[in-house]
């Protein structure tokens, strides 16, 4: 174990400061700051609220990650950073965080694909990822099938929502039930009192005619909402629980059945889920009886490892340090709309001695001796 990558990985694509700490496929912390309560009075995350609060969190949970995983900053073998998709603002502060500490420490420096650590992840609880993986990410922003030949170089897009994404429906219906935002915990609790046969709501893209793999929930959203509005506007009870467990049937029923086709059209004998919906009680539950049914093996992450956390980008980052990807440049940026087959942003190329290190690199550690007396002060 001790032969295997220690990276710190820190993630603020939205409204999480997250820093994990990993050695090889081992978690050894996982230090999240919310500011979910911050945003829960506007209904929905507030990008220049969360990058405030990233500024805030982002150097005592840095602190925290350490402490908890027992290892100083000069342990680390490097640094992985979540380079989008997502906010703007709110990535540009993880960014700008991980290089600071990268160059101040001489470490190399990834950054990775939001998308792609949700797969990643995995690995910390089931064990190093089959290859192929074929993987299911829901969440707030993404609702995607992706088939993963490599996690580190080549992840392929299979289906996409061309609307809403799951989780953002399940925020949206919690807004008209006047349940608070989050919505997804709230819908998940209640509606395992209600009936999801209650009401018939639709399920989109379903047709002999539709994209097999593409995902909508657009239309279900407003055909939740007309249903609610109609029984209000005729002065009756809203009868919240059915109302949950039936919209949430129709969500988890095509997310779980178009991902086993996937599995059995491309052959792949196993399923992985991840992201902030995969938490979903009745989306695991689903998914479990129908891959039985057709044989194939599921993996979901614990539900804290599914929302979004430093753990994740840490579990990817080590993964491309074990395969010898190449790191990033000091250009690194943020890209809110990192595309998920670009599984992490590289740098220059080999630097000609076999090292695999990038030109920026070997210019922090030219420079090391600058930076020796503020290294020691910060990073003893």
């Amino acid at each position: 174990m001790a032969d295997e990558p220690l990276v710190l990985g820190i993630e603020t694509s939205c409204d999480e400061t997250g820093v994990g700490i990993v050695r090889g496929t081992t978690l050894l912390a996982d230090a999240i700051a919310s500011s979910v309560d911050e945003h829960a009075r506007f209904g929905g995350v507030v990008p220049e609220v969360a990058s405030r609060a990233h500024l805030e969190a982002m150097v005592p949970t840095i602190e925290r990650a350490l402490k908890d995983a027992g290892v100083t900053a000069r342990d680390l073998d490097g640094i992985s950073v979540t380079a989008g998709p997502g906010l703007a603002g709110a990535l540009l502060v993880g960014v700008s965080a991980a290089k600071a500490y990268a160059y101040a420490l001489g470490k190399p420096l990834y950054g990775v694909n939001h998308l792609a650590s949700h797969i990643c992840v995995d690995q910390l609880e089931h064990g190093p990822l089959p290859e192929p993986t074929m993987a299911l990410l829901v969440s707030g922003g993404h609702s995607s099938l992706l088939l993963a030949p490599d996690i580190t170089s080549d992840v392929r897009p299979m289906g996409a929502t061309i609307d809403d994404a799951a989780g953002e429906a399940f925020d949206k219906i919690a807004r008209v039930l006047h349940l608070g935002f989050p919505g997804g915990p709230v819908i998940d609790r209640l509606a395992r009192e209600g009936d999801p046969a209650a009401i018939a709501f639709p399920r989109g893209l379903t047709g002999p005619r539709d994209a097999a793999y593409d995902f909508s929930f657009s239309g279900l959203k407003t055909s939740v909402a007309r249903w609610i509005e109609a029984k209000r506007a005729a002065g009756e009870e809203v009868p919240v629980r059915d109302v949950a467990a039936s919209f949430q049937e129709a969500v988890v029923d095509v997310l779980t059945r178009k991902a086993v086709r996937a599995c059995k059209d491309e052959g792949v004998d196993h399923l992985m889920i991840g992201g902030g919906v995969a938490a979903n009680s009745r989306l695991r539950a689903l998914a479990q009886e129908r891959c039985e049914r057709a044989g194939i093996r599921l993996r979901v992450p614990r539900p804290g490892l599914c929302t979004d956390n430093g753990a994740m980008v840490a579990a990817l980052g080590a993964e491309m340090v074990a395969r010898g990807r190449p790191a990033s440049d000091w250009e690194l940026s943020a890209d809110s709309s990192l595309p998920v087959t670009e599984p992490h942003v590289p740098g220059a190329p080999d630097d000609g001695h076999g090292h695999g290190h990038t030109h920026a690199q070997d210019h922090a550690h030219d420079h090391d001796h600058v930076h020796e007396l503020a290294k020691d002060n910060l990073y003893s």
